[in-house]
């Protein structure tokens, strides 16, 4: 080729693209020509075998004229490219092969093909530029294109004022390859310039301006420019490929409309019958969630390929219709059509977005995978990894990383970073860490997966030693990144850090997002900082970022918390302005909000109201029930949930009709429950489950089998068991049974002073004084206080706080005076003080009786009676177990006032209601 390019020198300036026809002449004598006959000098075998293709080309140049000669050339130039000569393939393409910019295509993927880097034949054209050859304008757009797809920007810039200088820049077909050029390398205002200087905005240039604009992802620019095509004065005709592109721009946005729109177009102008265009529709109405009508652009093709067959299954598996998506796998098959990667792949994808993790597994064992030979690419590879990481298959996750290390997989990031995600999920740090010490290349994704497995395990050590290091290497943490601290923090309760985080994220200049300020808020909620939870939101709210269903769940969580019911109707007013009424998880959370809030009408109706009932619905409801002591109701629900709904219960529903058992005294219907966990359901009981059997049986007072029961227990009992054997113990006045539980749960709890005050109060009641000094100085020693008693009531956003020991309520003195004529009304109706609740060193019972009139939730409720409508119920919510006393002045008011009283104490719910209290005296 050196011969040929130095006798370009003496004519410059000239086009040897038609001077060089004596090439096609020599190419007749290339097939007989004998090789040379010795090759001296020879030093290296590629120069002996390049010998001969420099001799064939020496001899097609020497010969006349023949016909085929550009069969020759190209079999010369493939001759050149085997032989990895590429700077000689690229000359002999651009001056040795008439009209080249034909064969331009099956050229360049030759070249890359044979391991030619394409720049080279850039570097080719700008030699013989040099050296005066001139080319034509088909050949300049040829190269323009080419800088378009190696992002040459300054060599294309040279070649468009090539075109200006050789008045080739209004050809249309160059004017369409600048504006490629101009859209990758310098970006769609550009190129919008070179079309608008177009003289003539034919269909094609109106086509590269819809192409332009989706090739650099503006799908809704480039839906518009083609919408503005087609009012264009002149007539304009879109080609197949720039309908296909738009509508797939369409299926990406979710432009059904438009994507409608274009359908009409296609129909007006019977396009219908393309392979390609209908590809596409079925994509655009697959992606908008037109399953139906995907399949009825589907059913009426009478053509259809692989890629049909694998857009409409990949439809139906990616809305969850994975049935359907099996049958037309089958289906697929009768036309003699064979599942390809990208079809199981679509299947793998879709069971995975749908929680059918365990068949994503099975997927790879699928009879029909395995008869086609099927091999996991590294997309199948990522979504079984996840599928094993939701399962907690930590086994399968190690047989998917061999298999990723046999096939060479290890080195593509997107599978080695589900590898990490993999072992972190499972808890296994160490293994994490090898993978991502061994990564050659860690993005983003690599570091937070470790950055987030170490913050979950509350190693903020390590989490922060790699935030560290991530800065050190240049890569600059994301929102993902910290949020991962903050929700570590906030789960461990460490929200001072947790907030510190919150600072350096402003700081580097981003904004906490909405899944910042829900993992500061959910944090909050798991570690009783229900206060903190709900000020989080508000600032959340006054920083315009916007909920989602996690954050309005943990908001309600935080109302749940601290019983504030108007703070939980808040909640469920921002949950229906934001759309989010009809979230299961949303109304789950809103469920159990009122019902721990004391409204449990509202609580049923919004269950009814759920028209997406899952099984924790149905929980919090057999929960809510429960609590309020409503435990036929309780079980009735239960029975409709498995008959009518077919759900199997879990360990929480079992709980849950265990304690509607115990709180409404159903002993019969508490052991067939208890023993049909195993037998019937197949759910191993806990120690909870333990504790409500516990509970049930000495509420009721059956103590010795309750004694008898625990004996028996497979597990050690713990502190809510015994602390339901010394509350029984306290109400059926069993004091030396009491005695021993009280002694347990002294070395279970030595901190809890409740255990102490309740031994205490027994001792009091069976007037062992002596006893009541013994347990005092005990808690002296131990350096325990009696906690505050309180009750409190919330009216108009206001919290109203009744305490035993602390300041006095302002308006204490009104709330006394309406207590005494309520107590003497209620007196005339067969009310008797029961001074055995009160324990004090005196037998005045008028002394005992002014001290029962100064317990708290008689304050409360008294307060409501005067400060509510009267057809509005009462709310209380007390911090300790409600005495007797007050129980019986409660139920007595409710009748006297004719006024609903709902009291949570520090056990349960008590609804009283026409002098009847919901817990049937089972306190």
């Amino acid at each position: 080729m050196e011969a040929i390019i130095n006798s370009f020198h003496h004519l410059p300036h000239r086009n040897f693209t038609t001077k060089f026809r004596q090439l096609k002449a020599a190419a007749a004598c290339v097939e007989t020509s004998p090789p040379p006959e010795t090759l001296s000098n020879v030093s290296s075998l590629s120069k002996l075998k390049l010998n001969p293709a420099k001799a064939r080309h020496a001899h097609i140049i020497k010969m006349p004229n023949q016909q085929d000669s550009d069969i020759k050339v190209q079999s010369l130039i493939t001759s050149y490219l085997e032989l990895g000569d590429f700077h000689s393939a690229a000359m002999l393409f651009f001056v040795g092969l008439e009209q080249n910019y034909l064969h331009w295509n099956t050229f360049f993927q030759e070249f890359k093909n044979k391991g030619g880097d394409p720049i080279e034949i850039l570097q080719v054209f700008v030699e013989l530029h040099n050296i005066g050859v001139v080319f034509g304008s088909e050949n300049l757009a040829m190269l323009l294109k080419m800088c378009a797809k190696l992002r040459d920007s300054w060599l294309g810039l040279e070649i468009h004022v090539c075109l200006i200088k050789r008045g080739f820049d209004q050809d249309m077909h160059a004017k369409a390859a600048l504006m490629n050029f101009y859209g990758s390398c310098w970006g769609s205002d550009s190129a919008k310039r070179a079309f608008d200087e177009a003289s003539d905005q034919t269909s094609l240039l109106w086509n590269e301006a819809v192409l332009v604009a989706l090739r650099n992802g503006e799908w809704f620019e480039g839906i518009d420019v083609f919408r503005h095509s087609q009012f264009s004065s002149m007539k304009i005709d879109s080609n197949t490929f720039t309908i296909a592109r738009v509508l797939q721009a369409c299926g990406k946005i979710g432009a059904l409309d438009e994507g409608k729109q274009i359908h009409g177009y296609i129909l007006r102008n019977a396009m219908e019958s393309d392979l390609a265009i209908c590809n596409s529709l079925i994509f655009m109405y697959s992606k908008n969630g037109s399953v139906e009508q995907a399949r009825a652009v589907f059913d009426l093709m009478q053509n259809r390929n692989l890629s049909t067959w694998n857009s409409i299954i990949s439809g139906y598996a990616a809305y969850g219709y994975l049935e359907d998506a099996w049958e037309l796998l089958h289906e697929m098959e009768t036309y003699n059509l064979k599942p390809d990667t990208v079809t199981w792949n679509t299947l793998l994808s879709g069971h995975l977005h749908h929680g059918s993790y365990q068949e994503v597994l099975n997927i790879l064992q699928h009879e029909h995978m395995q008869n086609a030979g099927f091999k996991p690419n590294n997309r199948s590879v990522t979504t079984v990894l996840q599928a094993a990481s939701e399962l907690h298959y930590q086994y399968i996750g190690k047989e998917i990383h061999c298999y990723v290390i046999r096939n060479g997989l290890d080195s593509d990031i997107h599978v080695v970073t589900s590898l990490l995600d993999m072992y972190v999920k499972n808890d296994d740090l160490n293994s994490a860490q090898t993978v991502f010490d061994g990564m050659e290349c860690r993005n983003i994704f690599a570091w937070n997966a470790m950055i987030s497995g170490y913050s979950f395990k509350g190693d903020f050590e390590k989490a922060a030693s790699l935030m560290s290091h991530l800065k050190g290497e240049g890569v600059r943490p994301d929102l993902v990144t910290y949020n991962s601290m903050v929700s570590g923090y906030s789960m461990a309760g460490r929200i001072d850090e947790a907030l510190d985080m919150m600072k350096q994220i402003k700081d580097s200049g981003l904004a906490p997002n909405v899944v910042s300020w829900t993992a500061l808020i959910s944090g909050s909620c798991q570690n009783g900082y229900h206060r903190h939870a709900l000020d989080f939101c508000y600032q959340m709210q006054a920083e315009g970022v916007k909920p989602n269903s996690a954050t309005i769940a943990s908001l309600c969580r935080a109302c749940a918390g601290l019983s504030l019911l108007q703070r939980g109707k808040e909640a469920h007013c921002i949950s229906i302005r934001n759309g989010y009424v009809e979230d299961a998880f949303v109304c789950t959370s809103l469920i159990d909000t009122y019902s721990k809030c004391g409204d449990l009408e509202s609580a049923y109706s919004i269950f009814r109201a759920t028209e997406r009932k899952t099984l924790a619905s149905w929980n919090s409801m057999i929960m809510g029930f429960s609590s309020y002591g409503h435990g036929k109701k309780a079980i009735s629900l239960f029975h409709i949930m498995q008959q009518a709904k077919k759900l199997q219960p879990d360990a929480i529903t079992m709980t849950a009709l265990l304690t509607g058992c115990k709180h409404s005294g159903l002993i019969d219907e508490g052991w067939r429950f208890f023993d049909s966990m195993e037998t019937k359901y197949g759910i191993t009981p806990t120690i909870q489950h333990y504790s409500c059997m516990v509970d049930l049986l000495a509420r009721a007072g059956y103590l010795d089998e309750a004694w008898d029961f625990i004996s028996q227990m497979p597990v050690e009992p713990d502190s809510t068991v015994w602390g339901a054997i010394l509350g029984s113990c306290r109400t059926h006045g069993s004091l030396q049974l009491g005695e021993i539980a009280a002694r347990q749960l002294f070395k279970l709890e030595p901190q809890n002073p409740a255990n102490y005050v309740l031994l205490m109060n027994m001792y009091a009641a069976s007037e062992r004084w002596d006893d009541v000094d013994r347990v005092r100085d005990l808690m002296e020693r131990r350096s325990l206080k009696i906690g505050n008693v309180w009750s409190w009531i919330e009216m108009n956003n206001t919290v109203h706080v009744f305490s035993a020991s602390g300041k006095p309520h302002q308006e204490d003195g009104e709330v006394y005076f309406e207590l005494y004529h309520l107590v003497s009304e209620i007196k005339g109706m067969g009310y008797l003080p029961d001074t055995k609740c009160v324990h004090l060193y005196t037998d005045d019972k008028g002394e005992k009786e002014k001290a029962l009139l100064s317990h708290t939730e008689k304050r409360a409720i008294t307060f409501g009676l005067i400060k509510t409508k009267t057809n509005t119920p009462v709310r209380v919510i007390k911090n300790t177990t409600i005495c007797g006393d007050c129980h019986t002045f409660a139920e007595y008011t409710s009748l006297a006032r004719k006024r609903e009283i709902i009291l949570k104490d520090g056990i349960r719910f008590h609804h009283f209601k026409e002098g009847k209290c919901s817990c049937r005296e089972l306190l």
